[in-house]
């Protein structure tokens, strides 16, 4: 019986485990490699579209309209006749400063002669030098009554003219507000109609003066360059306007009430889809960055404070916390300009089964991500 109960001793002793417990394996976390790719940074802008030229005609000559010779929203041209008022008046006039200048012209040849004659006459002492005088003096009046039965002649030509508005632009017309029959007056308030050139048209967008000051220090720092002034369009119903735009300039000036700064660019319009008024958004090529650290947006967290953090393995697998600046969302990614280097190890997977000093056990799972930097990003921040 001794022997037996030595025996089980024995074998229940070996049978123990050792003190503490088993030895837990490192947590298994994924991690990528941060690597710098090239980016190219785009900011998306709230805009209108705006008529490259607008132009509202309106007569130039009191008179009743007898016809319109145009059709509503259709194309003009510059000098086309679009409307004609009753001339009979400013033929009237016409003729009558017509008939003034010949007269006018007639009595030039007469003081002219007498004028002549008389010259020769004070050389023989054949009349006074007074006479002489008031013959040279009649004369120069009767050229002047020329020179101004001339510009009344002209006035009156203008006028007749104004008898037929035409078109100051080239653009499409809009709805008319007179119809024959209608009294008309020289320069009056009401339009009686507006031109509207589309095409090319222009898109007015608004930028804040905080983003643009941003922008700037942005440019030409850490290998940052400016980008292409090309536009890019997104319509009302977010499909995107296929003609590349490009910008025309920056507004010299910041709106105080809303602390912003107006952009205009230029787009083809030859089909007419953009018409003035409407709701559009930009996509601008503000800047290109060619060595861009980009983070998951699964491996960033933030703190208590807001900060945006990450974790990241030592050379020995240990885990460490880092804490990031962030400048905008790039599809599913973080730009981050302090806080990760090139080389690091950000942990993705499994951050929420480490603390930071665990030492863990890591799998790299950046393959996809690698084939996907081959080409340039972009990035585009709204208004």
């Amino acid at each position: 019986m001794s022997a037996t109960l030595l025996a089980a001793l024995v074998l229940s002793g070996c049978s123990k485990e050792p003190a503490g417990g088993p030895q837990r394996p490192p947590t298994e976390v994924g991690f990528i490699t941060v690597q710098p790719q090239p980016i190219v940074l785009q900011s998306e802008l709230a805009g209108r579209t705006t008529p490259s030229l607008m132009s509202d005609v309106r007569p130039q000559v009191s008179g009743i309209i007898k016809a319109r010779r145009f059709e509503e929203g259709s194309q003009v041209k510059a000098g086309q006749v679009l409307y004609e008022i009753d001339a009979a008046s400013y033929q009237a006039t016409f003729e009558e400063a017509k008939a003034a200048l010949a007269n006018a012209k007639a009595a030039v040849d007469s003081a002219r002669l007498k004028d002549q004659r008389y010259g020769e006459l004070l050389a023989i002492e054949g009349v006074s030098q007074q006479d002489a005088d008031d013959a040279r003096m009649a004369h120069q009046q009767a050229l002047a009554i020329v020179a101004q039965m001339q510009a009344t002649l002209t006035s009156a030509q203008i006028n007749l003219d104004y008898t037929k508005v035409r078109a100051p632009i080239s653009g499409r017309i809009g709805m008319s507000t007179v119809t024959p029959g209608a009294l008309v007056t020289a320069n009056q308030e009401t339009t009686l109609a507006t031109i509207r050139a589309l095409d090319p048209i222009y898109v007015d967008m608004t930028q804040s003066s905080a983003e643009l000051l941003r922008l700037r220090r942005m440019v030409g720092a850490n290998g940052i360059k400016s980008g292409t002034a090309k536009v890019r369009l997104k319509l009302e119903d977010g499909t995107r306007y296929e003609p590349t735009g490009s910008m025309k300039f920056s507004e010299v000036s910041v709106d105080e009430s809303t602390g912003s700064v107006t952009l205009r660019a230029e787009f083809p319009n030859p089909d007419g889809v953009l018409l003035p008024g409407m709701y559009v958004r930009a996509l601008l090529d503000e800047a290109v960055d060619n060595a861009a650290i980009l983070a998951p947006q699964q491996g960033v967290t933030r703190d208590a404070k807001g900060n945006a953090t990450a974790m990241v393995l030592t050379a020995d697998n240990k885990v460490e916390q880092r804490v990031l600046v962030t400048q905008r969302a790039i599809g599913d990614r973080w730009l981050v300009s302090n806080g990760l280097a090139e080389g690091d190890r950000l942990i993705v997977e499994g951050t929420n089964k480490i603390r930071v000093g665990d030492i863990v056990n890591p799998v790299d799972v950046g393959a996809d991500s690698k084939a996907a930097a081959t080409e340039p990003a972009s990035s585009a921040t709204g208004s």
